[in-house]
């Protein structure tokens, strides 16, 4: 099925894709399945990526034809992609004439895919390219299974057996603006019946929409990273909006609610923070993280900055970057410094904005 077909059907049937397995079994008990039928579908669209509901043959043809009748197994296509010197790849999928990014970042033993949940992101934060070009619209949370879904099959196509071991939703978007449908999608991601994943490989990074971290808390546990990138509030005023309505303060207090009741952050939430050039760069910033920090259970990650078409920043150059990690090491943080993939193919943090270039190779 392409995407322009399921344009013909949407409106009068059910995605599975949509369905969390508490979902679907709702669904299918009103077909008149049995329990079962639940994990049985779930493994036939999951781990065998079947979207056939005729080739599901320990399944009634009686629920068949009715699940036929009622729905359909959809996965969004990727339209393009694009592959980095250092083997990140990135995909791009179209969805109501917009475009979406999803990347993947091989490592040697495991493999990560970042996840985009919004087209677009509302933040406006003035160091993402994202954020510059505005907001659409949340996914559906079949169009963020689907870019796993995708990924995968992709993958086992190209013969890499460097399965996705680790999921970041770190892509296109905030995800706790798109809160319901996100956790519904980490459902299926965590469910043996779906993708599998443990909690400690799934993260979730966020700006800080505090209202929806405090209900997060209480509707799933996965691991958490903050896109904090400034050490004060006047500067994260500027950098990022949303500080004037959740400041650092109402943010963090929020965070240490979170890890009471997760075992995911065992290790203590991610700290983000993008490095700029006079920016938030210098030592007292660093001294001012650390006092930030302090009763915060946390590791910090050091983003050096990626460049965009429009934008003004210049990323801290390397010594400086350096001085900053040890102030904080010597505080006694646990710092790293962020390797930085697919710069070539504008698929590193920050850079993602949905353009499809010419040179992308098409997978039409």
């Amino acid at each position: 099925m392409h995407n322009i077909d399921v344009l013909k059907i949407s409106q009068h049937k059910i995605n599975l894709l949509d369905l969390n397995r508490q979902d679907l079994y709702l669904f299918l008990a009103s077909l008149g399945a049995k329990k079962f039928s639940t994990e049985q579908i779930m493994n036939w669209i999951y781990n065998h990526y079947c979207n056939d509901f005729d080739k599901m043959l320990n399944i009634s043809k009686k629920i068949r034809t009715k699940l036929q009748e009622r729905s359909y197994i959809f996965a969004s296509q990727f339209i393009e992609e694009r592959t980095s010197c250092d083997g990140t790849i990135k995909w791009i999928t179209l969805i109501d004439h917009q475009k979406i990014e999803t990347v993947y970042i091989p490592e040697r033993k495991r493999s990560t895919l970042c996840v985009s949940s919004q087209i677009g992101c509302a933040l406006k934060c003035d160091f993402c390219a994202t954020g510059k070009q505005g907001f659409n619209r949340n996914l559906k949370v079949s169009e963020i299974i689907a870019q796993i879904w995708q990924a995968n099959k992709k993958l086992k196509q190209k013969n890499i057996t460097n399965s996705i071991r680790n999921i970041v939703f770190m892509g296109m978007g905030e995800p706790l603006l798109n809160l319901n449908n996100v956790v519904s999608a980490l459902k299926i991601i965590l469910d043996e019946h779906g993708f599998g994943l443990s909690k400690r490989r799934i993260t979730l990074s966020t700006s800080g929409i505090v209202p929806a971290l405090n209900k997060l808390s209480k509707m799933i546990d996965v691991c958490l990273a903050i896109s904090l990138h400034a050490s004060n509030d006047s500067t994260r005023d500027i950098l990022m909006p949303i500080n004037k309505k959740y400041n650092i303060a109402s943010l963090l207090s929020s965070v240490l609610k979170y890890l009471k009741y997760s075992n995911a952050n065992r290790g203590g939430v991610t700290i983000e923070y993008v490095m700029l050039k006079g920016i938030n760069d210098s030592n007292k910033n660093a001294e001012q993280l650390a006092n930030l920090l302090n009763n915060i259970p946390s590791k910090i990650n050091l983003i050096p900055w990626n460049s965009f078409l429009g934008s003004p920043f210049v990323c801290s150059d390397a010594k400086r970057i350096n001085i900053f990690a040890e102030i904080l090491r010597n505080k006694g943080f646990t710092t790293v410094i962020r390797k930085n993939r697919g710069q070539d193919i504008n698929a590193a943090c920050g850079q993602l904005t949905g353009k499809i270039i010419n040179r992308f190779k098409s997978l039409s």
